[in-house]
């Protein structure tokens, strides 16, 4: 359907020309082309149907890119990019070679910064709003940042630093909403600002009358601007961020464009000080399943938008359903488990478990290094925690993983999702860090089951374990059961399972690597080599004596992890056997020193050739082997 308006919007400099007037219209059919396209692609929908009269009115108002934009988090960044010069390519969002999901420097000289994981944006603007004093520019630097962004603790740190920024300006988009429910004291902060309108009527209805008097309303208004924070010690409470030494304006309607831009444009008179401009929106805007269910329509697959989100035919569980079926079925067993989640309840499947014990329930917000310290504390008096985390955001929390939790040896156990290549969100998501980050640390075990039984007996060990533990495990369906692990033991559970049994070389793969070891296997034998399959479901501590007696009977050992090669898996092999003066041929499988885009995860594993047929090259060629 012709957009009569945005059919003709290539770049903001064509918005800046359009009638002031016709600026509701312009939103009304960004959020349409966002309805129409999303419900095709799948992506992150309601947040960026929330965001659509903020982003119109900033680039309305500000000369980007030359004024600066930061966005946090970066899933409300839609409208920004067709805006910016992308429209014509936003079939390609999130998928192979297409746009990115988030802002993204490489894309456009309007995405400022790389983003993808919350509570960024206002320390990045600031550093930005630093460099251009330095550089004795003018332009404006805004961040743009959630109310659920801003329970991050690296946000506050931002606004600590901020007193002293001019030209500065940061836009709290309050929509009660992150992906969860925005938790914690801030959020009932916010909701007290929002439900004392006095001051709020009070500079609305004069800042609009004043500044339409011919000549001098502007001056009036920038005059007005400064006698606010006398006025509102009269109808309202000072707020946090008047403390921390923002100009505060707000809350104000997040959905009235031309108010925006009235607002904004007030906001841009302001230059000796930072402010802080509230604004309420409603995620999901403008589709009413996504405004009564955001959390669902956070983010979502293609979609008929006529009926909106349906069950559909049921898929086989996924390793996060799973987990959450097997933490319920434990904690009903175990009332001293304690759940944490960093506002990712329904992210990680916790939602059930909150439901059916909420006061062993515990959404932090999004502060995983409080997440990990609280834990600690928890375990520190003889509690379970399980700090329920994607592996992506876990890596926040380094610091507080091994000097609050490995150093007193404390039995915190972190359910680890997300863990290897996870698609669409692409490098600021996908989880390959952790083993590196987490198997260096002493009292650390970690593991990765492959399918349900063994989740099962490696959770019900990690509750009876006395030291920090790990278990990670991948986005999408989970394994059909074919485990023979034997009861939780330590001696047992740290065994690893050899699946098939071969002279000619040996591979050794965790998680979802396991079944393309299975099948380069099969291609091997094929060729006339006889391969041992190994999962190694315990990744730290080795199974050093399946691993030495397997390196002894045969010298060529592959190694197949969907993690980075540095400090990885295949490293820890490299390292033992070397310890060990056993002289190996090894190959490493896995991620060699970069950044994986987006696309689907058979897309990148092609890309980075792990098709078994490649991979039974590979092995041939580097190996050597003869034929049995």
């Amino acid at each position: 359907m012709k957009k009569i308006f945005l059919d003709n919007i290539t770049l903001p400099e064509q918005l800046r020309q359009l009638n002031e007037k016709n600026l509701p219209t312009v939103c009304n059919e960004l959020r349409q082309f966002i309805i129409d396209h999303v419900a095709q692609t799948g992506g992150h929908f309601a947040s960026n149907l929330g965001s659509v009269e903020l982003t119109v009115a900033l680039h309305y108002v500000f000369n980007t890119p030359e004024d600066e934009i930061v966005w946090d988090t970066g899933h409300q960044a839609y409208p920004h990019k067709i805006l910016t010069g992308r429209k014509g390519k936003f079939d390609t969002i999130r998928k192979y070679k297409g746009l990115s999901g988030f802002p993204s420097p490489e894309e456009s000289p309007y995405d400022t910064y790389y983003v993808g994981h919350a509570g960024t944006s206002i320390s990045v603007a600031l550093g930005l709003a630093k460099a251009r004093d330095l550089k004795n520019k003018n332009n404006h630097i805004t961040a743009v940042i959630g109310d659920g962004a801003l329970t991050s603790g690296l946000a506050f740190e931002g606004l600590n630093n901020s007193h002293n920024a001019k030209r500065f300006i940061v836009i709290l988009n309050d929509n009660e909403v992150s992906i969860s429910k925005t938790m914690g004291a801030f959020a009932k902060h916010f909701s007290k600002i929002v439900a004392n309108p006095k001051f709020r009527n009070f500079k609305q209805k004069t800042g609009r009358v004043i500044a339409k008097i011919p000549i001098v309303g502007n001056a009036i208004t920038r005059i007005i601007l400064r006698l606010q924070g006398g006025i509102k010690h009269i109808l309202a409470p000072q707020n946090v961020f008047e403390n921390l030494g923002f100009h505060y304006i707000g809350p104000i309607d997040g959905h009235n464009v031309k108010e925006l831009v009235e607002i904004l444009r007030m906001c841009k008179t302001e230059t000796e000080m930072p402010v802080l401009l509230h604004v309420m929106t409603k995620k999901g805007y403008g589709f009413k399943p996504a405004e009564s269910d955001p959390e669902s329509y956070h983010g979502v697959t293609p979609f008929d938008k006529t009926v909106g989100l349906s069950n559909g035919e049921k898929s086989a569980p996924t390793y996060t359903e799973t987990f959450s079926e097997i933490i319920c079925n434990a904690a009903d067993e175990n009332k001293k488990i304690v759940v944490i989640s960093a506002a990712m309840c329904s992210g990680t499947g916790m939602t059930k478990f909150a439901k059916e014990n909420p006061k062993r329930f515990v959404d932090v917000g999004i502060a995983e290094q409080h997440a990990v310290t609280f834990a600690g504390g928890l375990a520190a008096r003889g509690m379970i925690p399980v700090v329920t985390i994607y592996s992506t955001f876990l890596q926040r929390a380094y610091d507080e993983i091994e000097h609050d939790v490995c150093l007193p040896n404390l039995p915190v156990i972190f359910a680890v999702d997300r863990a290897g290549l996870v698609g669409g969100d692409g490098k600021t998501h996908h989880g390959v860090f952790d083993i590196s980050y987490l198997r260096h640390l002493p009292n650390m075990k970690i593991f990765m089951p492959r399918d349900k039984i063994a989740m099962e007996k490696v959770l019900a060990f990690a509750i009876e374990n006395k030291s920090p533990c790990a278990i990670r495990y991948p986005r999408g369906e989970v394994l059909q059961s074919t485990c023979n692990l034997p009861d939780f033991a330590e001696e047992k559970i740290t065994s690893w399972e050899i699946l098939k049994s071969g002279d000619d070389i040996i591979l050794i793969a965790i998680g979802q690597m396991v079944s393309r070891a299975f099948k380069t296997a099969e291609i091997l034998e094929k060729n006339g080599i006889n391969a041992t399959v190994i999962d190694a479901c315990a990744i730290q501590p080795l199974d050093e004596k399946t691993l030495l007696f397997v390196a002894e009977k045969c010298k060529k050992i592959v190694t197949l992890e969907d993690h980075i090669l540095a400090g990885g898996f295949g490293a820890a092999i490299v390292e033992k056997l070397s310890d060990e003066n056993i002289n190996c041929k090894i190959v490493r499988i896995g991620i060699e020193g970069k950044f994986i885009e987006h696309g689907s995860i058979n897309e990148l594993y092609s890309e980075l050739g792990w098709q078994p047929e490649r991979l039974a090259e590979k092995i041939i060629e580097e190996m050597k082997i003869t034929k049995s």
